[in-house]
């Protein structure tokens, strides 16, 4: 498989996990207004179950909102091309770890028909955490260490 290949599989599932987040921040931002609507008139101005749904709504369009946002980067690097040093867009395969230096998204599975599983772990992280400061900039053969853990760069993509 191919560089291109493997990024490109890589930034589809990401998106496909990004897309089945904000689904289900919809799903739940929908259900706490219904709950809400479905309580009836407000009575008081104090009202604590109306103000608990209405956080919660609140909260799911706030997460609907990330997510969507995380999607239209997404969209766009697909388009990237495959890069040769650790930077924003760039897939990173270490010794112990895969990463995806993009959108902070956590822990997302990728199909793999090349793994033994038939899957591999990828790990979404943004610019603001401290082992994409310690990834940028690295090339193939380099190494760095993060919370006392040392790891070497085997291929970016």
């Amino acid at each position: 498989m191919t560089p291109e290949e493997k990024r490109l599989r890589v930034v589809n599932a990401l998106i496909a996990h990004q897309q089945h987040i904000a689904h289900v921040a919809q799903q739940e931002m929908d259900s706490a207004q219904q709950q809400s609507n479905d309580y009836g008139a407000n009575v008081d101005r104090y009202d604590s179950y109306r103000t608990k749904m209405m956080r919660a709504r609140d909260m799911y369009a706030k997460q609907l909102s990330n997510a969507n946002a995380s999607l239209r980067y997404l969209q766009e690097a697909v388009r990237m091309p495959v890069f040769s040093c650790a930077e924003h867009g760039a897939v990173v395969v270490t010794d112990k770890q895969r990463f995806f230096l993009s959108v902070g998204a956590g822990k997302f599975v990728v199909n793999d028909p090349e793994s033994p599983t038939g899957m591999q772990y990828y790990f979404a992280i943004s610019a603001q955490t401290p082992i994409y400061a310690a990834l940028h900039g690295k090339t193939v053969g380099d190494s760095f260490v993060v919370n006392g853990v040392a790891q070497t760069i085997r291929e970016i993509f």
